[in-house]
């Protein structure tokens, strides 16, 4: 198998979009409560609901991507794959910016160990 790095990664950034968009999904309200408190003093305060629709989106759009890009991968074309690794990159930067714009540092160091395996992929799909 000559992608199992590759594949290896796609299935943590499934795992990791997929769940995430099922539970702002499942818990909306929810999320969009503790979000609104999170960035209360922020610009992003009122724009809570729309923005946690756009990650939404990005997230399940990475996913679905990562789990296309394993089926890719095993008929030879690793087109698919980048993608999924470049949504996942511009999904994490956003989410970055939103931690540290809530100067929450601590959630944005975790951000960035999600992001590590993310440029990852990109990186080496690119060779």
């Amino acid at each position: 198998m000559n992608y199992i790095t590759e594949i290896l990664i796609l299935l943590f950034l499934a795992i990791t979009f997929l769940q995430s968009g099922y539970d702002k999904m499942v818990d909306w309200n929810g999320n969009v409560g503790w979000l609104k408190q999170h960035f209360a003093n922020t610009f992003l305060g009122d724009k809570v609901p729309f923005s946690l629709g756009i990650i939404l989106i990005l997230e399940i759009i990475a996913g679905i991507l990562s789990l296309a890009g394993i089926w890719f991968l095993f008929n030879g074309c690793k087109e698919i794959a980048l993608y999924a690794g470049v949504i996942s990159c511009v999904t994490l930067l956003f989410l970055l910016f939103g931690q540290r714009i809530a100067k929450d540092y601590d959630g944005a160091r975790t951000i960035v160990i999600y992001f590590i395996p993310a440029i990852f992929l990109v990186f080496i799909l690119q060779q």
